[in-house]
């Protein structure tokens, strides 16, 4: 069990990273606090790409030499390689500090454990694991990425307690409460990309933007699946084609979309990804494979409910974000949040791991990593993992 002193440290270096939330991107987020007798005298964070790393930037706010007491905490396990700003290690075991308290390990599998072993190689009492579990979860993202050098692709769903998402007629708004749907923003906001579905352009109009608490506005990449080009029509254009953050908006598309509205878009100032498919459907492991090319580590899917079944289908949805509000429906007409498989039997089913729970109001929140099963029914196709 973690020692108390340690996780009240280590807490408020979590605190520091979560400062740069969504700008650090490709990096993970880290922060660091520097600890004489018991009283923090430094603290830092990695504040953006390519910046000081957080046990750097806390060892220069503290202006001087580190005292025999000195403990630094820090979120990650400190890098042992030069990199673009030099090796963490390094300057830790330059400084002269004689314990380093670390939360959870690089999730390079060419890096994890390293920084550590060098460390105490020197001399450097090493403690780890710290607030793992919460350390890990900040960079769940960064930890994907680096890990298997692919976008971390999410879902979000907003159901009823029923698993539903509209009504028979269509009305979905709101089925979550205002809490709930601040949060969304909160993680519109660390995701570098949102995406959605043609359907969702051309029936909700959506702005596809993070609207912050102090009233900022942020715009990340906003990814517009739609394999026929649906969306571009000759009046009342979709507003992700045509308000102030046009140019981050990406249309991915097929062949079958036609070049003529591919030229229409790129005249508006909007990027094409035209996927390779035989078909109208985006073959998603490409798309992901575009994303890697571009450094895109995070897509955010916001539907709708065709398409997040459809990266169910093709084994590429990752991670899942699932607010549910206390309404019932109860209502086979209605629209169901989820479709696409074949669940026969439980074992089966797609099941979350690594999970996570919070509360908005009377909303909960349910969010995890999605498990695979080694069969899986799609239709009338029986799928074999390898």
């Amino acid at each position: 069990m973690s020692d108390p002193n340690d996780e009240q440290f280590m807490t408020r270096a979590l605190d520091l990273a979560r400062q740069a939330w969504g700008e650090t991107h490709p990096n993970p987020m880290v922060g660091a606090v520097l600890v004489e007798r018991g009283k923090i005298v430094a603290e830092g964070h990695h504040a953006s790409d390519g910046g000081p790393h957080a046990e750097k930037a806390a060892l220069t706010a503290l202006g001087r030499k580190p005292g025999k007491t000195a403990t630094l905490y820090v979120t990650l396990e400190p890098c042992s390689t030069a990199g673009r700003t030099g090796a963490c290690c390094d300057a830790i075991i330059a400084a002269g500090i004689k314990r380093v308290v670390v939360g959870a390990n690089d999730a390079n599998p060419d890096h994890a454990g390293r920084g550590l072993e060098v460390l105490r190689t020197a001399g450097v009492e090493v403690t780890a694991g710290v607030l793992e579990r919460e350390c890990l979860d900040l960079n769940l993202i960064f930890n994907h990425w680096i890990s298997t050098g692919k976008p971390l692709v999410a879902a979000k769903t907003a159901v009823t307690i029923d698993g539903r998402i509209a009504t028979r007629t269509g009305d979905s708004q709101w089925i979550t409460n205002e809490q709930s749907r601040a949060d969304v923003h909160h993680w519109r906001r660390l995701f570098p990309s949102i995406a959605v579905g043609a359907m969702t352009v051309l029936q909700d109009d959506p702005r596809l933007t993070a609207r912050l608490p102090n009233g900022d506005e942020w715009c990340p990449h906003r990814f517009v699946f739609d394999g026929l080009l649906r969306t571009v029509v000759d009046r009342n254009m979709p507003r992700v084609y045509t308000d102030e953050f046009k140019e981050r908006t990406i249309v991915v598309t097929t062949p079958h979309g036609g070049l003529g509205y591919v030229r229409k878009l790129e005249n508006l100032g909007i990027k094409v990804w035209v996927v390779p498919s035989d078909t109208q459907r985006v073959a998603f492991s490409d798309f992901k494979a575009r994303c890697a090319a571009e450094k895109i580590t995070g897509v955010y899917v916001e539907g709708g409910a065709q398409l997040i079944g459809e990266l169910m289908r093709a084994r590429e949805l990752d991670y899942l974000f699932n607010y549910r509000a206390p309404m019932v429906l109860a209502d086979d007409k209605s629209k169901s949040g989820f479709t696409g498989l074949r669940t026969e039997r439980l074992d089966t089913a797609l099941r979350l791991t690594e999970v996570h729970h919070a509360v908005f109001g009377d909303d909960q929140l349910m969010r995890g990593r999605i498990v695979y099963p080694d069969r899986v029914h799609v239709d009338e196709t029986v799928f074999t993992r390898v």
